[in-house]
């Protein structure tokens, strides 16, 4: 059975030694899957920091968004890989669920996803606190905020756990959907195929 508190755990304890040391993934099996996913999110979460600073260079913000691009996409990839590692797990479980089995609005990576940005979020804030140059509202502002994400956090762990128990009970349906994101694909994206026809075209000429 999967354990969300070794979830929270695991997020928890990345996000405060990748702060310090380079990112690592000690970890196997699905824990290892939803490690390398969360160390996208990472990564995306300070890129973005840059990406809103106003003392760095066009040049720089350009390649920052490129760089948020390509790491939001293999997010997105590797929550496809969680979700994909689960139904692996239920075939070699053989579990058998029901044909009138209701399907969740959301699966459990899209789930274990938002408790990773979670985990940022919180080590953040509590980095807020720890602020000297801070005066006593903005301590106040941030201790609201952090509570709210905390209790978010609590709820949202739990109903990830419920969902999980039903879905190796049987009862409920497990799926991954797939992202199908466009804007990386120089087939669908429009500006892609359209300056790749260009440049055939140039290079014909």
């Amino acid at each position: 059975m999967i354990n969300v508190e070794h979830i929270n755990k695991l997020q928890r304890d990345t996000v405060d030694r990748w702060h310090n040391e380079p990112i690592d993934n000690p970890f196997g099996g699905l824990e290892a899957t939803i490690c390398k996913q969360h160390s996208f999110n990472f990564q995306l979460w300070h890129q973005e920091d840059i990406a809103r600073s106003r003392d760095v260079s066009d040049a720089q913000i350009a390649e920052v968004k490129r760089a948020i691009d390509g790491f939001n996409q293999q997010r997105n990839d590797w929550i496809e890989k969680v979700d994909d590692q689960i139904t692996a797990m239920l075939k070699l479980k053989d579990i058998t669920v029901s044909h009138d089995a209701p399907l969740n609005t959301e699966t459990p990576g899209s789930a274990i996803d938002r408790l990773s940005i979670m985990a940022l979020r919180v080590y953040h804030l509590r980095e807020q606190l720890e602020r000297t140059d801070a005066d006593q509202q903005h301590r106040e502002t941030v201790e609201n905020k952090l509570a709210v994400c905390l209790m978010q956090q609590a709820d949202l762990s739990q109903s990830l756990q419920a969902l999980l128990n039903d879905i190796f009970a049987g009862k409920k349906k497990h799926r991954t959907y797939r992202q199908n994101k466009m804007y990386n694909d120089p087939t669908l994206n429009p500006y892609l195929y359209a300056a790749r026809a260009s440049n055939s075209a140039t290079k014909a000429a």
